[in-house]
């Protein structure tokens, strides 16, 4: 176990003014406080933080950061408290050690919304203070080199949760050595097999080529100094992980991959990049299509280097990485980097000089990423949202486009116009109704290319449809894309319910408007007006509610005259038609029960019919209709309207006769709670208790069986058709999953007629 003063000549190493005092504190206290502690391993758990400490130091990171991952599970694991290391160590120290003890419990579950909202809570910590997110992923690496002393089922949980979240997260930050270090101790448990077998071939692969990547590196380093550019030149390895991924994404065999080596020049100074760039392209032919420069476009994570590959000294492919030394430290530690950089800001100014360096602040990219992705927590996502678009952008490569006045836009691989829209802004992307890429008009559908320019047309009066859902790949838009649908949605269904309020507020005598609804909206159990309109429109709140919340002494006058489930006395019903004209329609006289075919025949009063006479009889057709179905009326001289289910498979034989078709809507304002007729056929075992099972689960749902009858019957099953009385399509298809779920039943469909 590493001693305190080695952990204090770590730091030196890097920053000679360092504070051994704080850090001699922080290594008692910890050791003290966790004491006789175990790990897994039956290492002692102080072994443990003191690792967290040493993976800070190899990120160069400052000496109070460092105390933190001592501290880090003192507060959760043992008696210490923030007041007490608030006291001992300043209120810097306490407040990160308490934030992380409250990602402690960030082991992440299968559900994916407590994922997310650890992953909220992980962000916003990040967000708050970046050390957190590095003491965070210091521990997690860890306990990811550590990960064989656990349990194999929790093993397999920790590992997925590292690939999906922490690896990303890192990479995102621009920590590349840290990512790739977590997705391989990842990929070693999730996948074994895969990744004994890749490991075993990259290790035959570089003892044969040991000697072409020496003279690679010795051939390019002298080409460079005889050309007075002074570099370190030396070859990298594919990790296991990346090795897997291009093959699975790209469908290769091992031996099909042409850039598992590659070569990284570190020089002085941008001037020098650019120079050893000409000088290496002189000398080799370059392979097309595989040059980027991430200097004068930067990814969001900060990364800057040069990309090319060129045909080497032995005739193959060769990948090159061109960078200057303070480029190299930002790629491999990321944000970590930026507070060497502040540190050596720091110092200059001290001797004079202005050099103002990388400040640990959230001016970076990747901070700019983390804010876009933070925004999106206040947008009112759920959080099964929030998980899937933080994934999404986790994951993404990138292209980088241009608007119109030059103005850089980094977006995901595979991106549209659309992503691009909203990424400028979410009304441009609400608005958006064509695109310009390259000066032309194209679809919205077309995939960008870096360095595309992309002008975005809009009008005012668009509204983004769902479909678009399924064409973008970034979070933001497909989050405001859903959001603008669920307003749209909202918005018709508040119109709806202003007209139904009025016409109630008619009938009641009283005069309407959102102000005197303002009055009740409280008692309906809305914050907003606007709420409670969207609430009626949907059929959530009878309007006849809202007029007694709003009037408390309001009596409906038509429940003295009308018996209960609105039928009059005589058997007819009321009908109003699209003017509102009332008029009256005959009633079943069929089998009734108290409850069931009276209130079945109410339903014909809540609808209205356009263009039909006022003495039409209206009728449904025999597979029935519930509220929640679209219906279409079908006109019959001599016998009336009959009222199908738009889906109704009857509907095709009046295709040619359109003059017959009639505009029917539900309009059950005012009926109150009422049941309505529809017909399944079942499909049972044939075997005892199949019908009684079959009836329990009916009654069970608060259905009620009207009629039943076999229709066929054979060794093994019985089929019956069942006209059943329930209040809605919603109510009808919970009653339908329920009766799949029986084991005496085989099959369960809604009769077509």
């Amino acid at each position: 176990m590493m001693r305190q003063v080695e952990l204090v000549e770590r730091i030196q190493r890097y920053k000679p003014q360092v504070n051994e005092a704080l850090l001699n504190k922080a290594y008692v206290y910890a050791m003290q406080k966790h004491g006789d502690q175990k790990r897994a391993s039956g290492d002692p758990y102080f072994s443990h933080p003191l690792e967290v400490a040493a993976i800070l130091t190899d990120m160069r990171l400052d000496e109070s950061t460092v105390a933190v991952g001592l501290l880090h599970d003192t507060i959760e694991d043992t008696t210490a408290t923030r007041r007490e290391i608030e006291e001992m160590f300043g209120d810097d120290i306490g407040r990160l050690v308490d934030g992380l003890t409250k990602l402690k419990k960030l082991d992440l579950v299968s559900k994916r919304a407590a994922q997310a909202e650890n992953l909220r809570k992980l962000l916003l910590a990040i967000a708050d203070d970046v050390r957190v997110l590095l003491v965070k992923l210091a521990d997690r690496l860890h306990n990811m080199r550590t990960l064989d002393f656990v349990p194999p089922q929790k093993r397999a949980r920790i590992a997925e949760e590292t690939m999906d979240i922490y690896a990303p997260l890192a990479g995102r930050m621009g920590m590349q050595d840290m990512r790739e270090e977590l997705e391989e101790l990842a990929f070693r448990h999730i996948n074994p097999e895969a990744y004994r077998t890749i490991t075993d071939r990259l290790a035959e692969l570089g003892d044969y080529n040991r000697e072409t990547l020496g003279e690679i590196t010795y051939t390019l380093k002298n080409l460079l100094a005889a050309n007075g550019i002074e570099a370190e030149v030396y070859s990298r390895q594919k990790k296991p992980w990346s090795v897997f991924r291009k093959m699975e994404s790209k469908a290769l065999s091992f031996e099909q991959l042409s850039d598992v080596f590659g070569f990284r020049i570190i020089v002085e100074n941008v001037d020098d990049c650019y120079r050893a760039l000409g000088i290496v392209h002189r000398k080799w032919n370059t392979v097309p299509g595989r040059f980027k420069d991430y200097i004068s476009t930067p990814k969001q994570n900060d990364y800057r280097s040069i990309h090319t590959t060129i045909v080497g000294p032995s005739k193959q492919r060769v990948e090159l990485q061109i960078r200057t030394r303070e480029m190299h430290e930002v790629a491999e530690y990321g944000v970590a980097a930026h507070a060497i950089y502040k540190d050596k800001g720091a110092a200059a100014k001290a001797n004079g000089h202005d050099e103002a360096g990388f400040a640990l602040s959230k001016d970076s990219n990747a901070y700019a990423w983390l804010r876009r992705t933070i925004e999106s927590l206040s947008e009112g996502d759920n959080p099964e949202e929030f998980l899937e678009h933080t994934k999404l952008e986790l994951f993404q490569d990138q292209v980088f486009c241009f608007t119109p006045k030059g103005r850089l836009i980094a977006l995901p691989r595979g991106a549209t116009p659309v992503d691009f829209a909203y990424a400028v802004h979410t009304d441009i992307g609400n608005s958006c109704v064509g695109a310009k890429i390259n000066g032309r008009i194209m679809p919205l559908v077309t995939r960008l290319q870096n360095g595309d320019e992309v002008d975005i047309v809009r009008s005012n009066a668009q509204t983004p449809p769902a479909a678009w859902e399924h064409v973008v790949v970034t979070g933001k838009a497909r989050s405001a894309i859903r959001r603008a649908s669920r307003m749209a949605v909202r918005k018709q269904y508040a119109g709806l319910g202003h007209r139904i309020l009025e016409r109630a507020f008619e009938r009641a005598g009283k005069e309407f408007s959102k102000d005197i609804l303002k009055q009740g909206v409280r008692r309906l159990g809305h914050k907003e007006v606007e709420d409670a309109l969207a609430a009626v429109g949907r059929g959530e709140i009878p309007s006849d509610d809202v007029v007694r919340a709003v009037f408390p002494d309001y009596q409906d006058a038509r429940s003295t005259s009308v018996p209960a489930g609105g039928v009059e006395g005589d058997g007819w019903f009321n009908l109003t038609n699209a003017t509102g004209m009332m008029f009256r329609i005959p009633g079943n006289t069929g089998p009734q029960d108290d409850q069931g075919a009276a209130t079945r025949e109410a339903m014909n009063r809540a609808i209205p019919i356009r263009g039909a006479a006022s003495d039409m009889p209206v009728r449904f057709s025999p597979e029935g209709a519930v509220p929640g179905d679209r219906i279409i009326g079908i006109s019959t001289p001599g016998k009336g309207i009959t009222i199908y289910p738009i889906q109704s498979p009857a509907l095709a034989a009046y295709d040619d006769q359109p003059e017959r078709w009639i505009d029917v809507r539900w309009d059950l304002e005012g009926l109150g709670r009422q049941r309505f007729s529809a017909q399944l056929i079942v499909t049972a075992i044939n075997a005892p208790g199949s019908l009684a099972e079959i009836a329990k689960i009916i009654g069970d749902q608060d259905a009620n069986i009207h009629t039943l009858s076999m229709v066929r019957t054979a060794p093994d099953f019985t089929e019956m058709i069942i006209d059943l009385e329930v209040w809605d399509l919603k109510h009808l298809s919970g009653v339908i999953a329920r009766l799949r779920d029986a084991e005496a039943v085989s099959s369960v469909e809604r009769s077509s007629g």
